[in-house]
């Protein structure tokens, strides 16, 4: 089944020009991974901004080294974006690259800990320490507590389904939420969902019974 919800331009555009940090990189990687059609986007980007470099041109008042400085500083910052997608992914894999790689391994060898009854959380490093990074393990069925944001949160699918509100979420699909989102998605009926979060804040439970685990559970 195709994706049908897809990132933003204007992540897509900070991604392609490497001011997205490595966190907030990896989400949208992994959605590039899995979505042909952002893909193109992704390439039309690139495509467009060298041209832009290229029309520009160095100004008289610009020397070769300047103007070649000036082409580095614009040029995406490969220490910061995910960007060299392998060109062959795993067939059979839940995690696709470079995700499989952060986290170790498949879904099937991970070490997930639990946060609920039956669900579950794998908490993934990243080192520029702008926003924490989860692989979420639902529960078919099951809904998570309601909750709005203190900041960004990016989810990627990547097995399974979930609903919020009307729109259903399915693997390749890409939500982003603010502080202005209040919801409880609900995971689709006959697989667990299995998802990529990012956030950059803890979220807002309306649950004080949530919010009293919430430390103990590091969500």
């Amino acid at each position: 089944m195709s994706v049908r919800h897809h990132v933003s331009d204007e992540l897509l555009l900070d991604y392609a020009s490497g001011s997205l940090g490595e966190s907030w990189s990896l989400a949208v990687s992994t959605h590039l991974a899995l979505c042909p059609e952002s893909r193109q986007r992704l390439s039309a980007m690139e495509m467009t901004g060298g041209a832009l470099l290229d029309d520009i041109g160095p100004t008289r008042d610009a020397s070769g080294a300047d103007w070649e400085k000036i082409r580095t500083l614009l040029q995406p910052n490969m220490k910061t974006v995910v960007s060299e997608l392998p060109a062959k992914q795993s067939i059979n894999a839940v995690l696709p690259e470079p995700l499989r790689s952060y986290a170790g391994g498949d879904v099937d060898v991970l070490k997930w800990k639990q946060l609920g009854p039956g669900a579950y959380h794998f908490p993934i490093p990243t080192s520029d320490g702008e926003a924490i990074v989860r692989l979420l393990r639902i529960p078919a069925g099951k809904p998570v507590p309601e909750h709005s944001h203190g900041g960004r949160e990016l989810t990627v699918v990547l097995a399974g389904s979930f609903m919020d509100g009307k729109d259903v979420f399915r693997r390749g699909d890409f939500e982003e939420a603010d502080e202005d989102l209040t919801h409880q998605p609900v995971a689709g009926e006959g697989e667990d969902c299995i998802c990529l979060a990012v956030t950059d804040a803890p979220l807002k439970f309306k649950s004080w019974l949530v919010r009293l685990l919430q430390p103990v559970l590091g969500i």
